[in-house]
């Protein structure tokens, strides 16, 4: 037997008990005649004390960080307890020791505060899977596989494999291919999703199937984009969108539930996502903070009509924002106190190539009643005054406008309401919102090819009173300049967005 318990599970309790362990050695301390080691596997460390009488062995075996050892011994409590760990009030008094495999140096330290570098770091990845940062990242995620395949056994859901060497369909992203031996010149493609696998389970009667499957999209990387991932993807037959809103909302709460020990009792928000765009700037919204964007001027078009005409900016001179498409802001509580050198970095923040606008505006409501901005020669102290108004700012408030045209100025303000949500402390760890996006457009334009396009795929259907849009209106785009005013920019699709602090965490 290797080993008779793992370097996690040794507590008081077995004092005086002879135990055998196996792991890595995570550090070596000489004082004297005695050595410290700390070991680790999987499950925690334990320390290890050895005595001058396995001095002789020590020097030949010359021990080192990483060594793989087994080493028997007597449990007993420490002098110096060490509460930051498990097994800290005990330690193993060795009598023998074997070295299993030897180690070169490492070229980092296998620690949470790793000094290497990501390059390093993923070159070396068996080493970096070691670290507790990693391991805890893995069990996390067994966790929450674990407990969604549990909530959907419970459920009657089917867990049924689909095949991985498929036919080309059309989704969102580019196909990985693979060349077909047997028929040359041909070529198979990997999902990625399984959908026509699993409507086909749903017409042949598999009414509730599921899988934790790996997916393919041969496209750019991003934060949240890589070529393989793996889904827990589901499909039901005979239910409306509510009973699907109401199954994976329990099946979230119950991952909450089991994975980290918290109960979600209240209903999940749910938001459309005209208006997810219109108050946060985005389709996923980070609502653990408030700081909604104020549409000053917009070309966007909510319930089938543009609402935001500049009001608040008429009778001005300022052509910065009479001649934007777009005039957004944000208000940030407290932040008037912002220096000229901290609205200068948030002016270069948004000068960025990742946020591309050209730069920023402001307008300080000072606690003394006065409002000081960027453009004090186009507005009076009277319209500055109206403009904070309507930003519902207070005294003590910062204001922050971008202009510009209206997507890329709508997803800029929204990039800079999460920068202020992270720079007040608004963002915590340790808070969780969900949230519902429902209600997405079916369909978006193309500006390349000048034409409608499915905006999640061809697979999503329309909500039943926009059909009577889609068949009594047609698709051509006279003018390209002019699409949001065209009806098929209106028509909403049965889709839905499940997001967690601002990610997208599953959708359909």
């Amino acid at each position: 037997m290797y080993r008779t318990h793992t370097c996690g599970e040794l507590r008081i309790s077995h004092v005086g008990q002879q135990v055998t362990l196996a792991g890595w050695i995570q550090s070596i301390r000489k004082f004297g005649s005695i050595t410290f080691t700390d070991l680790r596997d999987r499950y925690g460390i334990t320390q290890l004390v050895i005595g001058e009488e396995l001095n002789q062995q020590l020097t030949e075996a010359s021990l080192g960080r990483e060594f793989v050892i087994q080493a028997t011994g007597t449990v007993r409590e420490r002098s110096n307890k060490n509460d930051n760990i498990a097994t800290g009030h005990i330690e193993i008094a060795v009598s023998s020791f074997t070295v299993l495999n030897k180690a070169n140096t490492p070229p980092f330290t296998i620690q949470d505060d790793t000094d290497g570098g990501d390059d390093l770091r993923m070159k070396f990845r068996y080493l970096d899977l070691r670290r507790n940062e990693i391991k805890r990242n893995l069990e996390l995620r067994y966790a929450v596989n674990r407990a969604a395949r549990n909530y959907l056994h419970e459920n009657n859901f089917m867990d049924i494999e689909t095949p991985f060497l498929i036919k080309s369909t059309p989704e969102g992203a580019r196909d990985f291919v693979v060349p077909s031996r047997m028929n040359q010149g041909q070529f198979y493609a990997l999902p990625q999703s399984p959908q026509t696998f699993k409507q086909l389970l749903m017409v042949s009667g598999y009414d509730r199937y599921y899988q934790v499957v790996k997916c393919f999209r041969d496209e750019d990387l991003r934060a949240d984009r890589q070529p393989e991932f793996t889904q827990i993807d589901c499909e039901m037959s005979f239910v409306e969108q509510e009973e699907i809103l109401n199954m994976f909302e329990g099946m979230i709460k119950a991952i909450f539930r089991d994975v980290k020990g918290i109960e979600i009792k209240e209903k999940v928000e749910r938001m459309s996502w005209e208006d997810a765009m219109w108050n946060y700037g985005n389709d996923k919204p980070d609502i653990r903070f408030g700081m909604k964007l104020t549409n000053i001027k917009s070309a966007f078009r909510r319930n089938g009509q543009i609402s935001a005409t500049g009001e608040l900016i008429a009778g001005t001179d300022f052509a910065v924002f009479n001649d934007a498409e777009t005039v957004v802001a944000i208000n940030v509580p407290g932040a008037a106190e912002y220096t000229r050198k901290q609205t200068d970095e948030l002016t270069e923040w948004v000068k960025r190539p990742q946020i591309g606008m050209k730069g920023l505006a402001f307008v300080k409501v000072n606690t003394d009643g006065t409002y000081k901005s960027s453009f004090d020669k186009f507005f009076n102290e009277e319209k500055l005054k109206t403009l904070a108004a309507g930003c519902n700012a207070q005294a003590g408030d910062l204001i922050l406008i971008l202009a510009g045209p209206e997507e890329r100025t709508r997803k800029a303000i929204s990039e800079l309401r999460l920068e202020m949500g992270q720079k007040l402390g608004l963002r915590k760890k340790e808070d969780f919102k969900l949230l519902w996006v429902l209600d997405f457009p079916l369909f978006e334009y193309a500006e390349d090819e000048n034409r409608w396009v499915a905006r999640h795929h061809p697979f999503t259907s329309p909500k039943p009173d926009h059909i009577p849009v889609m068949i009594g209106n047609s698709p051509v785009i006279e003018n390209a300049a002019e699409y949001l005013k065209h009806p098929y920019s209106d028509i909403k699709a049965n889709a839905y967005d499940m997001v967690l602090n601002g990610n997208e965490i599953g959708g359909g």
